[in-house]
């Protein structure tokens, strides 16, 4: 069998499907970038220079923003459709696959078993890589924003959603109006 048919055989979407989750807001917590950073040195341990960069993004890398308490790690290699040269090493650390997108910039998303850190990994040069940072930082450099977010997603927080997945595209307007206004800004 080639390479190319055992990507094809690969289970893709989320991994064990969709799950019921309490969605709760939690104050933000200084303590969430100690979190990041040690996943930040486990990750750059276990892969080394195939990490080509790992910050930490999603809410709970915004200062004074209250979060779901997970932790959310973005992870830059080479390709990303090349699970052989990250994948091994990460789950030989304790990460679990859940998601294997190969029709979105070949996304792959692992978490821990606690279910408390999701590592986002995408190809250097992905679009996604940009609308988290910019995203991040527009939120981390104004608090008015910040603010109304945290007041969208305690809202979105009180709903029932089937799957972790329907609550963050409940979000996705906010989000594409901020990333509109930033990029205008920078234009």
């Amino acid at each position: 069998m080639t390479d190319q048919n055992a990507k094809q055989e690969w289970e893709v979407g989320l991994i064990g499907g969709p799950e019921k989750r309490d969605i709760t807001q939690a104050p933000y917590n200084p303590h969430w970038a100690e979190i990041f950073a040690s996943h930040r040195q486990v990750i750059a341990t276990s892969i080394g220079r195939v990490a080509r960069r790992i910050e930490h993004i999603g809410s709970t890398s915004v200062p004074g923003l209250a979060a779901k308490p997970i932790i959310d790690i973005l992870l830059v290699v080479r390709d990303s459709g090349d699970e052989d040269v990250y994948l091994p090493a990460l789950l030989a650390c304790g990460y679990v696959l859940r998601v294997r997108e190969p029709d979105f910039q070949e996304h792959r998303m692992l978490r821990t078993i606690e279910k408390d850190v999701h590592i986002h990994v995408f190809s250097d040069g992905s679009p996604e890589i940009d609308r988290y940072l910019v995203f991040r930082d527009w939120l981390r450099d104004h608090p008015s924003e910040r603010d109304a977010y945290a007041n969208l997603k305690q809202d979105l927080a009180k709903q029932d959603w089937d799957d972790m997945n329907a609550y963050a595209d409940a979000k996705t307007g906010f989000i594409e109006a901020i990333l509109k206004k930033a990029r205008s800004i920078d234009a």
